[in-house]
């Protein structure tokens, strides 16, 4: 239990708050719960958001999440009005890699993830549209911490980095330099650090004034995929989605960044087609 806001909009916020990814549909007495405010006074806020559209019962007398909240979230900046204008470039990239497509925003010391393309052979991953996971640790993390605002770097560096896998970023001093390494190269691969089965590759996209508001990667199998082969693929992606969000500042090319992707993914699959092994001729009649 924990204890209870004071206000009515923070007691209204607290049942909101209440709903996880594991937890996506709750009774009266597991709201009251976990937002430690007496049964009666759950009863009447769920009853007000239930009313509203902020949540909905379902036929197993447990309240899930309502639509009205997905009508107001659609009107934030940074969710479906960035991921719409995204998806072609994802979808081009996922076409040239078959694996996981990502795009995040940052939201203090975590991403949130918009979108993700996903086919299926590709890898499992930990991410999912509307998830969160810690900045350090992720490709599109580092993307966006490298060019976030000093402060908000500070913050981060000076609080514990939790640890997934024995490759996770654990010192500020790594986090510092990896950072840097980002800024100078435009791109960051981020080795098995959530799961020890997987690598992203990552770039930033920028907005019209040139500040990075997003950053997309590419998850892929770490024990069988050389990384920097994808660099340019993902890299193209996000300077194409940076134009298109207005930011004409990215250098232009004679070859545009769908073809750079098509280019790419021809040459992965002639280069896989080359050193599979040549099938049996069958003999004549």
């Amino acid at each position: 239990m924990t204890s209870a806001p004071h206000t009515v909009t923070g007691r209204a916020f607290s049942i909101l708050d209440a709903f996880t990814e594991r937890a996506p549909a709750l009774t009266l007495s597991e709201l009251s719960r976990r937002t430690g405010l007496p049964l009666t006074t759950t009863h009447r806020l769920v009853g007000e958001l239930t009313q509203w559209g902020a949540l909905e019962l379902d036929l197993d007398g447990r309240y899930r999440v309502g639509l009205r909240l997905y009508e107001i979230a659609s009107l934030a900046p940074r969710g479906p009005g960035l991921r719409d204008t995204a998806l072609p470039f994802l979808e081009d990239l996922y076409e040239a890699t078959h694996e996981n497509v990502q795009l995040a925003v940052l939201d203090g010391t975590e991403v949130v993830y918009l979108e993700r393309i996903s086919g299926h052979r590709a890898v499992n991953v930990s991410s999912r549209p509307g998830g969160r996971l810690p900045v350090h640790a992720t490709g599109v993390g580092l993307a966006l911490l490298a060019h976030a605002d000093p402060d908000v770097q500070e913050r981060i560096l000076a609080q514990p980095l939790k640890t997934f896998t024995d490759r996770t970023i654990s010192s500020p001093k790594e986090l510092r330099t990896r950072l840097a390494d980002v800024r100078r190269e435009g791109y960051v691969i981020s080795d098995r650090q959530i799961e020890s089965s997987t690598q992203s590759i990552a770039a930033p996209v920028r907005g019209p004034d040139s500040s990075v508001i997003a950053a997309l990667s590419v998850v892929v199998p770490a024990s069988d995929t050389d990384p920097y082969t994808l660099v340019p693929a993902v890299r193209a992606a996000a300077r194409g989605l940076s134009r298109a969000l207005g930011n004409h500042r990215q250098p232009t090319s004679a070859v545009s960044a769908s073809s750079v992707l098509l280019s790419r993914a021809a040459a992965l699959r002639t280069k896989a087609t080359a050193t599979a092994p040549t099938a049996p001729t069958a003999a004549k009649a």
